[in-house]
């Protein structure tokens, strides 16, 4: 049974947390979202409060394990201090002798930070012995890093397997419970939104909502081989042509299943793929052979609308053109909308992380949606319904 922190007390425990602190950062090292440090933050201070000392291990992008310096934790170290006033040993090293200096230094109500996991491709390789060692650094460990649960990486995976006393963290609790509503107990209407630019990364959720859905929204990249499904002709626009089966299966998958499989019926096609390109809605029938598809057109965006707004339970994950662009981002962007003001009236809306989660918070709406996941890829994995790794670690008899 995975357990969670909220029933437990941490006094005068060394408390191995595993994070997720994997932020982004600017040309001048500093931090420009500190959501997922933000999501962090009652799991900690509830180790400082119970008298524990949080010995923290994350990630930071992807070394690939190599040691690179704009990569390295510290930065988070700092802005931990300076913004949330903790005191922070930090240790440049998650090896040899530094860890075991900085816990020694660490007093009741500090916390230890632990330099990169990747810096050492042992993490990426779910390697035992890097797993064994780490464990000597904590009495009891607990993960609140949900963007991270579908990896099977060494301080994921092997690492909670060694401890009798292993938790889930508050953060990632409250994400296990959400998408378990979304999943299993549904309000009706129900309707998925998914975008993107390939059929292939999301071809097992597609399944999965179709089975529960009233409703699915296609948009993104993705559409355009569903149109070559349908035998559409799509101009330059991109699709995978290895999938356009798959994507017949589908459609006829949602047919058995009674699910409203919708496709954009006009969309924004330019002339070249740039923000400042020739730009104009065409209806999907008529796209110009040597024009690209790049965001769901007007027509569409109203049609969106009103299934959104007529919905009870929606989960989105994915954009609905090149959101990058502004001016092929009126579709994510309407969509966004639509799910503010559909929260607003009492409906239940998850948006799975990545760019979706981006073009919540762009509109400053992220408290005008019931949830945004920050794990993209965790957040596809469980609604494909598949086990996720840090999960059955933590869960493992």
């Amino acid at each position: 049974m995975l357990k969670s922190v909220d029933y437990e007390n941490f006094e005068g425990e060394r408390v191995l947390l595993r994070v997720d602190f994997n932020v982004p950062l600017n040309s001048r090292q500093e931090i420009t979202d500190d959501l997922r440090i933000m999501e962090s933050l009652p799991t900690i201070n509830q180790i400082i409060h119970d008298g524990g000392i949080p010995i923290i291990l994350s990630h930071l992008g992807r070394p690939k394990g190599k040691w690179v310096n704009k990569l390295s934790l510290e930065t988070v170290a700092k802005y931990l201090e300076q913004k949330f006033g903790y005191n922070v040993v930090f240790s440049p090293d998650c090896l040899g002798k530094a860890p075991f200096d900085a816990i020694e230094k660490a007093k009741p109500g500090d916390i230890v930070l632990l330099e990169n996991l990747r810096f050492y491709n042992y993490e990426t390789s779910n390697d035992l012995e890097f797993a064994k060692i780490l464990s000597q650094y904590g009495d009891s460990y607990v993960n609140d890093a949900f963007g991270t649960v579908h990896r099977y990486h060494s301080s994921i995976y092997e690492l909670p397997k060694l401890f009798e006393r292993r938790f889930g963290g508050k953060s990632l609790m409250w994400e296990l419970e959400y998408l378990g509503n979304a999943m299993n107990n549904v309000v009706h209407p129900y309707t998925g939104i998914i975008g993107g630019a390939k059929i292939s990364d999301k071809i097992n959720v597609i399944k999965k909502l179709i089975e529960v859905c009233d409703t699915i929204l296609i948009g993104g990249g993705m559409m355009f081989t569903f149109y070559k499904a349908l035998g559409l002709e799509i101009g330059r626009s991109i699709f995978e042509a290895e999938k356009v089966e798959m994507a017949k299966e589908l459609i006829d998958l949602a047919k058995q299943r009674n699910c409203n499989l919708m496709l954009p019926v006009d969309i924004v096609v330019a002339d070249h793929f740039a923000n400042d390109a020739n730009y104009k809605d065409v209806d999907v029938e008529n796209i110009p052979s040597d024009w690209l598809g790049m965001d769901i057109g007007k027509q569409t965006r109203e049609q969106f609308k009103k299934i959104i707004m007529d919905s009870r339970t929606i989960v989105w994950n994915g954009p609905m053109g090149v959101f990058e662009m502004e001016n092929f981002s009126k579709g994510t962007l309407a969509v966004a909308t639509s799910l503010a003001n559909v929260t607003a009236k009492g409906a239940m809306t998850i948006i799975g992380g990545g760019d979706s989660g981006a073009a919540i918070k762009k509109m400053h709406l992220m408290n005008k949606v019931t949830h945004v996941t920050p794990g993209g890829g965790a957040w596809l994995t469980y609604m494909e319904g598949e086990i996720l790794p840090g999960i059955e670690a933590l869960d493992y008899k």
